[in-house]
């Protein structure tokens, strides 16, 4: 029965034809072979450095036949976005993508959020990206004004969600699974959010000199996150995430170890999935002043996850002994900005390292494959005898030509059978 308000006879016909092809890409075996392989590096006996590519320019794809929106309803041209981008990158850069043998339907829940909401001027380069730049309006200016910080109230909907279900279960049951998924990963990143509402230079010159006040805002933005956490453990809206789920800034979170032997999947804790951090902002702060003003106060929120991933764009290959005091922690992101050189001998096989190529690679004038295959053959051999992922991210242009993730790829793919172990 088509259900008007959300989706028409046509657009039945259209996302069914798509989901056909999904559920072809879902039943090849290289999704289990992946996973296998995803699994062996998040347990630490990794077989070959695994590659993904993800925060992609897709308003530079616009013009891609295979991309182009036919629904008109709302609801079932959001899922047309989703299954035709799914579609593309397992076409044209699957790299080590997995398709779900299912379909998601995410069960609807809001949250209150945390009082404050960033205030800023933006200048934007390109009217179709949403990568722009932005001076943020200080709402945090004296120490009273940390109480403007609330504490989250969630919610959760289930009449949407059973809507959503039954629409879904209506359009593809015969054609693929649907199920019902919660939340698999939380952006833990207090200091994401700090400097927003605080002002970037601002909040890095109160570490030295307001250092009371800094500790008073951070300890109330991981209260209200500790508050939003226990909401979804009390609401049932965890699930486990031990899947093809990004973890952190980097790739899928497949292991052995997790969940637990007790697990319950009908009522998911943090202990049975993974956790993660990072505090971008103190990219150039000192060792000591990140356990101080970020991680330290952290560890009550991270000691709760079953395995934790660090970082995101801020160098830390200086930073490791700090980062060795953080509970079960498995990956540890290596930015563009680090030194993966040094990295992989602080490391060691003790974590995985999650390395990030630059991709301002892409964004050149003369896009240079070779310059790129060479890079990354650099950054490979460095970190013989680590366990290493290569997550291409932040990709904010490749200058229109859709070809260069295409080769970037297929490289990526043949660089990394060199150091199959």
């Amino acid at each position: 029965m088509v259900d008007s308000a959300l989706y028409t006879r046509t657009d039945r016909d259209i996302l069914r034809g798509l989901v056909e092809k999904v559920a072809t890409a879902a039943a090849d075996p290289v999704n289990e072979e992946r996973a296998r392989l995803w699994g062996k590096l998040n347990d630490l006996d990794s077989e070959r450095p695994m590659v993904w590519i993800t925060e992609i320019p897709w308003h530079e794809f616009a013009a891609e036949p295979e991309l182009q929106i036919e629904c008109t309803q709302p609801w079932a041209r959001g899922r047309e976005w989703q299954y035709r981008h799914m579609l593309y990158q397992w076409k044209h850069f699957p790299v080590d993508t997995i398709t779900s043998p299912y379909l998601s339907c995410p069960i609807s829940h809001r949250s209150t959020g945390y009082g404050l909401y960033q205030e800023s001027d933006v200048v934007i380069t390109d009217p179709t990206s949403d990568v722009v730049s932005r001076e943020y309006h200080p709402q945090i200016v004296e120490p009273e004004d940390i109480e403007k910080i609330q504490m989250p109230r969630v919610t959760r909907d289930d009449e949407e969600t059973d809507r959503n279900y039954r629409a879904m279960s209506d359009l593809f049951s015969d054609i693929m699974p649907i199920r019902l998924t919660g939340i698999k990963h939380i952006w833990y990143t207090p200091w994401d959010y700090l400097v927003t509402v605080w002002g970037v230079e601002q909040a890095l010159m109160d570490l030295i000199v307001r250092p009371e006040m800094v500790h008073a805002a951070v300890d109330r933005v991981v209260k209200a996150c500790m508050i939003e956490l226990d909401q979804f453990v009390e609401l049932g809206l965890l699930d486990n995430g031990n899947d093809n789920t990004r973890m952190g800034s980097g790739g899928y979170g497949y292991n052995s170890i997790l969940p637990p032997a007790d697990f319950n999947p009908k009522h998911v804790r943090t202990c049975d999935i993974w956790g993660c951090s990072n505090a971008q902002i103190f990219s150039a702060v000192s060792p000591e002043m990140l356990w101080e003003f970020a991680i330290e106060h952290d560890l009550p929120y991270l000691t709760r996850w079953g395995m934790n991933y660090y970082g995101c764009c801020e160098p830390l290959d200086q930073k490791i002994e700090v980062l060795r005091r953080i509970p079960n922690l498995r990956k540890i992101s290596m930015s563009p900005f680090a030194d993966m050189k040094r990295g992989s001998e602080q490391v060691g096989a003790d974590y995985v390292l999650s390395h990030k190529p630059t991709p301002a690679q892409l964004a050149v004038d003369s896009w240079c494959l070779e310059e790129a295959r060479a890079k990354l053959y650099e950054a490979l051999d460095v970190s013989r005898g680590s366990h290493v992922e290569v997550i291409l991210k932040d990709i904010s242009t490749v200058r229109r030509e859709p070809r260069r993730l295409w080769e970037w790829g297929e490289m990526a793919m043949e660089v990394v059978q060199e150091f199959a172990r």
